[in-house]
């Protein structure tokens, strides 16, 4: 395949996400062809992928069961709509799925992406309180600091400011709890932060203020991945679920970025033992190789929606490409090379060797805090004056100039590598970091 790019102005017409596009543009940087742990640029440079795409190819590059899933599917059915009918693979993954989960998190809606599961938890949750007789109860609470996708519901009950800063007035009737981050109690934590549980009380100050009988539900990433790896407290989950029963909230676990191995587990619900009513998910449902997300509800919450409905269509939502052929196949397939590859276990063993490899860097040139859990790290910055950002932007391109692929927020080097990775690997990633940063004004 021809990736070449030609005419001085052939990047010009691709308005490119959630980036600098007139500086990329000025100098870009390209990756043409992935397979395993590596990209490899038009060129044919090798750059180590520490970041698995963008969380999401746990699996690593190119699998090969993948890709042939969806070539075969590709011939026998490209499409067929979910509204009114339905294809084997979409039933078969939704089975799949649920039986992935402890507790009645049994029934499985389908989206295209993590922006459109959490607006489809959001809407169910709503749309449950009203179809049980509670109707009043439509606020909802996200948090601080959380990405929730950027749909105009995530971005509202999200919390980062640049991602609602533009765009009006958003949601109604959206309330946050604080974050969790605590640099003076909780620098430089190896797993689960020991201080700030009683953060979580924050729900009860929410509560005295617009009263249970108007709040919906509560939606938190179990680990805040995009913000730049903020890790809950000990009991801080188990106290926001205690909360939330006590009140007869929801509680949403946005597992776009936990879900599919990346703490060792299938879910954040299994790594820290918390149950939530509604769970949201993508990336790595497919390896990235098609889009594809969903949503895991309760049976409680199902059985309501089904019983209680006012109307035919009990939950009047979906999109054009919900449960997608291609998509389907891919999953069903990724579920099969994570289990037949054992790389949820890979993943469980392997973290202690990140664990001990991140926190290495300790005391390396401009390294303020670093932080891990499961196959996910985070080494914080310290900024320059005047300039937030520049420093960890600066050692992103670095590194990949140097031939590793890292993650940047903020200054916040963020990492979460497919679950493949091998100990030469890592030792190539963290060296690699501590140079650039070592040489890094």
């Amino acid at each position: 395949m021809d990736t070449a790019l030609s005419g001085p102005n052939a990047l010009e017409p691709y308005w490119m996400p959630f980036t600098m596009n007139r500086r990329f543009k000025a100098d870009p940087r390209m990756v043409a062809r992935a397979e395993g742990m590596f990209y490899y640029t038009p060129e044919g440079r090798q750059v180590l992928d520490g970041t698995a795409g963008l969380w999401c190819c746990n699996a690593g590059h190119g699998q090969r069961r993948i890709v042939e899933a969806i070539q075969a599917q590709a011939a026998v059915m490209d499409y067929a709509t979910s509204f009114n009918l339905g294809h084997p693979l979409a039933f078969q993954l939704a089975g799949r799925l649920a039986a992935m989960f402890t507790g009645d998190l049994d029934h499985i809606f389908f989206t295209n992406s993590g922006s459109e599961s959490v607006d489809t938890a959001l809407k169910i949750a709503l749309a449950y309180q009203r179809t049980r007789g509670k109707g009043t109860k439509t606020r909802l609470i996200g948090r601080e600091r959380g990405y929730h996708g950027v749909g105009f519901g995530g971005i509202s009950v999200g919390g980062i400011a640049k991602n609602r800063m533009y765009f009006g007035g958003l949601l109604t009737g959206v309330d946050h709890l604080p974050h969790t981050h605590d640099l003076a109690r909780n620098a430089w934590s190896r797993g689960v932060p020991a201080h700030g549980a009683e953060l979580a009380d924050a729900l009860e100050k929410i509560v005295q203020l617009h009263d249970a009988s108007n709040i919906a539900a509560v939606i938190v990433e179990p680990v805040a991945g995009s913000t730049g790896v903020l890790i809950p407290p000990r009991g801080y989950l188990e106290r926001l679920r205690a909360i939330c029963d006590k009140y007869d909230i929801l509680l949403i676990f946005d597992e776009v970025i936990t879900g599919f191995g990346r703490l060792g587990t299938p879910f954040g619900v299994d790594y820290f033992g918390v149950q939530p009513d509604i769970v949201t998910m993508a990336k790595g449902l497919t390896n990235a190789a098609v889009p594809m997300g969903a949503v895991a509800v309760s049976k409680r919450i199902y059985d309501t929606c089904m019983e209680q409905a006012d109307a035919p269509i009990e939950l009047f939502h979906g999109y054009t490409y919900s449960g997608h052929p291609l998509a389907c196949a891919a999953g069903l397939a990724t579920l099969d090379t994570y289990a037949e590859d054992g790389l949820f276990e890979r993943a469980a063993q392997t973290a202690p060797l990140w664990e001990d490899a991140l926190h290495a860097l300790k005391g390396t040139r401009h390294v303020i805090d670093i932080r891990n859990i499961g196959l996910i790290g985070a080494i914080e910055l310290d900024s320059r004056p005047g300039a937030p950002g520049e420093r960890a932007y600066e050692a992103f391109r670095a590194c990949f100039d140097a031939g590793v692929m890292v993650r940047v927020t903020g200054d916040i080097i963020a990492l979460s590598p497919p679950l493949i990775i091998e100990p030469n690997h890592i030792d190539q990633l963290m060296q690699t970091i501590r140079d650039v940063l070592t040489a890094l004004d």
